[in-house]
């Protein structure tokens, strides 16, 4: 995706003003059919992650059983709507996510935790691979307290695996979920539409501890 050295997020006065109407993203899962903006189903949850590109994240999503739509956007910054060439400027202050709306009696949060972990390096700060600015930056934006928690615990599972494999020092950050925005039609589902597009999502081989 866009290449950009940006590595400093914007404090809120430097952010792009953006504008007061959404991005059109479509009506419908290009892989399931199902709206992405809802109505969605009594009982779902719904959680975001951050992992670098979002086109090969939302990817690692959908295709689990129980996620019931995914859609990609952006969230953790500070521009309302903005475009891909404004987020890729690294002046929104936004990081790019994957919205996953899920049954939980299908799959559970840590069943998404583990997806979220192992599918990219989050040692590596503000950035993912080739893919280097503040918008690749790694995180789990929770919606529930229950969320906070297991994600919080996660991490440290998962510090202590990536140490005793002589890795780095987690830089994911876990914070409530704000506004999550949007992102174009073009982009949702993309590596669907497009399935020979980019992809530099990769993890560093190391398994997340199921709880004790």
């Amino acid at each position: 995706m866009f290449f950009q050295n940006k590595t400093d997020l914007p404090e809120v006065d430097e952010a792009l003003k953006g504008r007061q109407e959404a991005i059109d993203a479509g009506r419908n899962h290009f892989v399931n059919g199902n709206p992405l903006k809802g109505p969605y189903q009594k009982g779902h949850e719904m959680a975001y992650f951050a992992l670098g590109c979002y086109w090969g994240a939302e990817r690692a999503f959908w295709q689990q059983e129980g996620v019931w739509v995914t859609a990609v956007g952006n969230i953790a910054g500070f521009t309302p709507n903005p475009t891909y060439e404004e987020v890729c400027s690294g002046q929104t202050g936004h990081a790019e996510a994957v919205m996953v709306v899920f049954d939980p009696q299908m799959v559970s949060y840590d069943d998404l935790l583990k997806i979220f972990w192992q599918s990219h390096n989050p040692t590596q700060g503000m950035r993912q691979g080739n893919d280097v600015g503040t918008q690749y930056r790694s995180g789990a934006y929770w919606t529930t307290q229950a969320q906070c928690e297991a994600a919080t615990a996660s991490k440290a599972r998962y510090q202590e695996a990536l140490n005793k494999a002589g890795r780095g020092t987690i830089t994911t950050e876990i914070n409530q979920a704000g506004e999550f925005y949007f992102a174009e039609e073009l982009h949702q589902q993309y590596l669907a539409k497009n399935p020979t597009g980019y992809c530099g999502l990769g993890g560093v081989g190391v398994d997340l501890p199921d709880q004790e």
